[in-house]
């Protein structure tokens, strides 16, 4: 007979025991409570006893399941510390994932400032417009884009959100946008993450509801593309302050109006609540939320006041 009982099983048990639940010892785990089920069962029959009194909807230890935790749970948690010291030791990997837009306006000019801070992280990085499932996919952190409700994960608010125009001067400067009522006179870049043109323009300008629709649109599935049209003269973009920081460094956009709409969305980190983080994505967490402190408009820090060009 092998002399160690099941491992997997030994998780599962603590994890019940841990929890009072095999819906919550699943939840832990990622897996079912009928699998966390079928572990124990294996644990029980491997040691000849009942570890738990099955009821309607809840399962209560029995004597011999608390006595056996109690002498097992230390050893259990000096493998766990001991496994997460030296995978932690080993490894210095962090896979980070973003949106593209963000990733190449906002991460990639800062990227190099992480690795010079930090130089023993190995860092890869996955910019793709889809949501990745933290569950099935191996992303240790993810940057999103939304309203910052997940109750299943740990979110942090790095950067909240707001819809802003921009133009390139040689584009303004024959159109003479004094007011928002003049941009009937220009061309509207749309994009599917800030479509809000029309609430935009329903607020601040007086132009009617055929005067807005009439204005001519073109629309973008990408916010990059959007803000290079927008760069090369095309017409006015729409989009988040954070993703134009070099262009309007360099004066290739400028702000035409000083109107601004307040978005409930944001960029947001998340990653799993558990386990606890590893070292190096912990450190990799940490420099984001510092960096983006530093941020115009970071969360908590209401964003300057834009000007009008040429003011």
């Amino acid at each position: 007979m092998n002399p160690y009982p099941p491992l997997k099983a030994l998780v599962a048990f603590d994890a019940a025991m841990r929890t009072g639940s095999f819906s919550l010892a699943a939840a832990e785990l990622f897996v079912t409570a009928g699998a966390v089920g079928q572990q124990i069962q294996k644990l029980e029959e491997w040691l000849g006893v009942a570890l738990f009194v099955r009821q309607v909807r809840q399962v209560q230890p029995t004597e011999d399941a608390l006595g056996y935790w109690k002498r097992i749970q230390p050893a259990l948690a000096q493998i766990a510390d001991a496994s997460h010291r030296l995978r932690d030791r080993r490894n210095s990997a962090v896979v980070l994932s973003m949106p593209p837009g963000f990733a190449t306006k906002w991460f990639a000019s800062r990227m190099a400032g992480l690795l010079r801070r930090h130089p023993e992280i190995e860092l890869h990085l996955n910019a793709t417009p889809q949501v990745v499932d933290l569950e099935r996919e191996s992303i240790d952190l993810a940057i999103r884009y939304f309203d910052g409700r997940a109750p299943e994960l740990d979110v942090t608010l790095l950067l909240q959100d707001e819809s802003r125009v921009y133009a390139n001067p040689r584009y303004l400067a024959p159109l003479a946008l004094r007011a928002p009522d003049d941009v009937v006179r220009a061309t509207l870049l749309v994009t599917t993450l800030q479509p809000h043109w029309p609430t935009w323009l329903d607020r601040y300008s007086r132009l009617s509801a055929a005067q807005i629709a009439a204005i001519p649109r073109i629309h973008f599935d990408q916010s990059l593309m959007a803000i290079e049209a927008a760069r090369q003269g095309q017409g006015l973009v729409m989009t988040s302050p954070h993703l134009v920081e070099a262009e309007l460094a360099e004066g290739s956009l400028v702000e035409p109006f000083a109107h601004a709409l307040a978005l409930t969305q944001g960029y947001y980190l998340v990653h799993h609540g558990r386990p606890p983080l590893r070292s190096a994505v912990a450190t990799v967490k940490q420099w984001l939320i510092e960096e983006a402190g530093r941020s115009p408009g970071a969360a908590g820090t209401p964003p300057e006041a834009p000007r009008p060009a040429g003011t």
